[in-house]
């Protein structure tokens, strides 16, 4: 019996350490962000709550509507007004979130450089990562202030790096990332090298786009005042008595009604038609 039960325990304990070896450790993986939370992060607002953001929207779609209905006593101007104020503050957000990104690609190849540069002068390739903290794009750089919080307090490279690339999610620190997981792992002596060419083809992107940009501009205002002339007519029109009551029936407000679905989409089909392509994540 003592034979026995001393081969089950033998059993149990090679069953035991079987186990661990084929254990798996979970996975981190960040929470995905709501559209309204990633629009007022991408344009700095990180601060601003959603639930603020959207109850400000409505606060001043509502404003408009009372303004606009007060004004003119016409229904469909004042749904116009309300939809146009109550969007207001996403394209906001949505420009300053453009702006900052272009910031950033302006940014991104000095800091690649200055990369390169602490990888050639000796540092190890995490020191050279928490260096960017200093050195960075500037709207990065808390970001990487954590980074290297987290990698002295956990010693975890690949995992906090995934976890960076997570939060910026940021194109070009996606390629830079890839790079340096691939160096990490399978090691080599061309990262320098690497880095300086990673660096020369983001400047050279930078400078196309940016010539693509200003060949577009004029073309994209020109359109834009096209799609605003017949709104500043209607409202030059509206200062002179009796103009809104043309307005005031069902043909009237079909007109008007016709007239604003026409613009919207106009504009939207240009936007689309002149929009660049935006660099794509990879490994994401």
């Amino acid at each position: 019996m003592t034979g026995v039960a001393a081969g089950a325990l033998l059993g149990l304990g090679v069953f035991c350490v079987w186990w661990s070896c084929w254990g798996t450790t979970p996975r981190r993986r960040p929470a995905r962000r709501r559209p309204v939370r990633a629009v007022l992060d991408a344009a700095g607002w990180s601060d601003v709550p959603a639930v603020v953001f959207v109850a400000g929207s409505v606060l001043a779609a509502v404003a408009a509507a009372a303004l606009v209905l007060a004004l003119t006593r016409l229904p469909v101007l004042g749904v116009g007004a309300a939809l146009s104020a109550g969007y207001g503050p996403t394209a906001l957000a949505r420009s300053r979130g453009d702006r900052r990104r272009e910031d950033s690609a302006a940014q991104w190849p000095d800091a690649v450089d200055s990369l390169a540069a602490a990888v050639r002068a000796g540092s190890s390739l995490p020191d050279a990562v928490c260096g960017l903290a200093t050195r960075g794009p500037r709207q990065f750089r808390p970001a990487f202030a954590r980074f290297a919080a987290a990698h002295r307090a956990s010693g975890a490279f690949e995992a906090e790096l995934e976890d960076l690339r997570a939060e910026l999610a940021d194109p070009v620190f996606d390629r830079l990332a890839a790079t340096l997981r691939m160096t990490r792992q399978v090691g080599g002596s061309d990262l320098g090298s690497t880095l300086r060419t990673l660096s020369g083809y983001l400047r050279e992107d930078r400078r196309t786009r940016g010539e693509l940009l200003a060949r577009q501009s004029w073309t994209v205002s020109a359109a834009r005042l096209a799609v605003a002339a017949p709104w500043v007519v209607l409202g030059l029109l509206a200062t002179r008595p009796g103009t809104l009551a043309a307005y005031g029936d069902a043909t009237g407000a079909t007109v008007l009604a016709v007239g604003a679905v026409v613009t919207f989409g106009s504009y939207r089909l240009m936007l689309r038609l002149g929009r660049l392509p935006a660099p794509r994540r990879v490994l994401s």
